[in-house]
C-alpha cells in the first residue's frame, strides 16, 4: 500500500486546519440546507440564486441580460443560460431578444416568479439565520466582504 508523506505535501497537520477544506465543508453544509428548504417550493438553489437576483436587479424596470445576471450572480454564463432554460419552462421567467442585439436576451420574472421568490427569500433567509448563529452576522458579512473584495 501507498502511503502520501503528508507533512511534505501539505502545509496543514489534518485537513481541519486548511482554510479551503473548512470552507467546502461549511458550504456544503449550508447549502444542502438551503437546498431541503427550497425543495418545498420546487426550486434548485442555483434557480433560487438566479430568480432573486434577477427579481433585486430588475426591481425599477431596469433591462438586464442573461450575461449581466451571470456576473453579478458569479455563475457560469453556460449554466445560467440552462438554468434560466428551465426557469422559463417553468413559467417564472421570460426571456426575449432585444431590439437591435440578436446575441442578447433580456430577462424579466413572470408574476409567478415574482410570487415564487416572494416566498423563497424568508425561507432562505431563515436557514442563514440559523446556521449562521453561531457568529456574528456582522463578522461573518466584513469577512466574506473582504474575501470577495480581494479577488
Amino acid at each position: 500500500m501507498n502511503r502520501l508523506k503528508w507533512k511534505k505535501i501539505s502545509a496543514f497537520s489534518t485537513p481541519s486546519k486548511s482554510p479551503g477544506f473548512l470552507l467546502w465543508k461549511v458550504s456544503t453544509l449550508w447549502r444542502r440546507q438551503i437546498e431541503g428548504a427550497l425543495s418545498r417550493l420546487a426550486l434548485t438553489h442555483p434557480q433560487f440564486v438566479l430568480l432573486a437576483n434577477l427579481g433585486w436587479l430588475t426591481r425599477e424596470n431596469t433591462e438586464l441580460n442573461q450575461a449581466e445576471l451571470a456576473r453579478h450572480a458569479g455563475t457560469d454564463v453556460n449554466m445560467t443560460s440552462q438554468v434560466l432554460r428551465t426557469l422559463e419552462k417553468k413559467g417564472l421567467i421570460e426571456r426575449f431578444q432585444k431590439k437591435g442585439d440578436e446575441r442578447a436576451k433580456l430577462l424579466c420574472l413572470t408574476k409567478e416568479g415574482a410570487n415564487l421568490v416572494s416566498k423563497a427569500i424568508p425561507i432562505v433567509e431563515e436557514v442563514d439565520k440559523k446556521f449562521f448563529s453561531k457568529i456574528s452576522e456582522k463578522k461573518m458579512i466584513d469577512l466574506l466582504q473582504q474575501l470577495e473584495d480581494s479577488l
